[in-house]
């Protein structure tokens, strides 16, 4: 029997290699014949991990360089610089995650991008043609613009002087200037969620609350991205675009400032990898994340390996820690939730990398019983 494991991360327990890895110790205990084979193929949907899933299949180094964080102070970041040397792969939460505030309360009217923008200049100095920009887990709210000063855009106000208290005056932008090099690599948004811009499915209504942005503040912060959309060249068509509000606006502000193009994170790496061809070779796909839930559906990666293995008439089954509702597997079929209910949260996170080669053997004991 040939084996594809292709697992997602385990957020905040496991990345994706480290969980691929640990399913493959699970099904090893159980597959004692050594003709069976293993292959593990790490995957991710644009989110936080994208970097390190391509770097390692395809080879190249990381860089770091020092950037400012989501609230402004100095941080260390990095990059991976892919082996042709021309292809960098940066992920914005490395620079603009809301996991790097740690215990610092987030300020949505200063939070910005302004790192990912300074990771993508240092990218183009060392060299770099095309980038990979994978965006998600952002503390922002800033519809890019932190991204844009940082390569040099200018944002005045009605009177023409500079605007330098990005993202609260956003509603102060009367005329956006390009920086004097208007030319910019090939930018390629890798993004793991379809939202607009704006309105009830906009960034700032659905995600809004993760980052502090308060009940009462909503409308504030919807009517500063409305105010940009305004103020920026093909605004409007962008804005309605899938993925526009990726990362809170991320994906707006690389469309009218980068003009890159915004696909879908998973379809992105799984070409890079080769996916397909893996999953054609395979008798058994297997993925996994964190937690699977209805937004599992809207563009994540183990529902794209689901349906790459669908498409080849494959077997699945899905490993997570969390599973939010028991109909997925209409769509998914089996799944096996490793969580141990009697345990907290923490403990099971502590716990995850037992846990799920754990579940691994468990599950292919039991196939391999039924099939006898």
């Amino acid at each position: 029997m040939k084996i594809l494991v292709a697992s997602d991360k385990f957020k905040g327990s496991l990345t994706a290699v480290e969980a691929c890895a640990a399913i493959s110790e699970g099904l090893r205990e159980a597959l004692t014949d050594p003709r069976h084979e293993i292959r593990c193929v790490p995957i991710a949907d644009g989110g936080d991990g994208i970097a390190e899933i391509l770097l390692t299949a395809t080879g190249g180094r990381w860089i770091e360089t020092e950037v400012r964080d989501p609230l402004g102070a100095p941080l260390g970041a990095g990059y991976a610089l892919l082996a042709n040397g021309k292809t960098a792969v940066i992920e914005m939460a490395k620079a603009s995650g809301i996991v790097l505030l740690g215990k610092r309360e987030n300020d949505p009217f200063r939070a910005s991008t302004y790192g990912t923008g300074q990771l993508i200049r240092h990218a183009i100095a060392a060299g770099a043609s095309e980038i990979i920009l994978g965006i998600g887990g952002s503390a922002t709210n800033d519809g890019g613009t932190g991204l844009a000063e940082a390569l040099g855009y200018r944002f005045e106000d009605a009177h023409g002087a500079p605007i330098e208290n990005l993202p609260a005056g956003i509603e102060l932008v009367a005329r956006i200037a390009p920086p004097d090099k208007t030319t910019f690599p090939r930018v390629i948004v890798a993004c793991d969620v379809t939202n607009p811009l704006l309105g009830p499915d906009g960034c700032t209504r659905v995600y809004g609350p993760q980052k502090g942005i308060s009940p009462e503040d909503l409308s504030i912060h919807e009517e500063r991205l409305a105010h940009l959309v305004e103020v920026t060249e093909k605004g409007r068509a962008a804005a309605n675009r899938p993925g526009a509000g990726a990362a809170g606006g991320l994906g707006f502000g690389a469309l009218v400032f980068l003009g890159a193009e915004l696909v879908r994170g998973f379809d992105l790496v799984a070409e890079r990898l080769g996916l397909a061809s893996a999953v054609a070779e395979a008798d058994l796909v297997i993925t996994g994340e964190g937690c699977l839930d209805a937004q599992s559906l809207e563009g994540k990666g183990p529902h794209g390996v689901i349906r790459l293995a669908g498409a080849h008439g494959k077997a699945t089954v899905a490993f997570c820690g969390r599973l939010g509702d028991r109909s997925l597997e209409e769509e998914f079929g089996p799944i096996v939730e490793i969580r141990h209910p009697g345990k907290s949260l923490e403990e099971n996170m502590a716990r995850a990398s037992e846990l799920l080669r754990k579940a691994a053997s468990r599950f292919m004991h039991g196939r391999l019983a039924a099939e006898a």
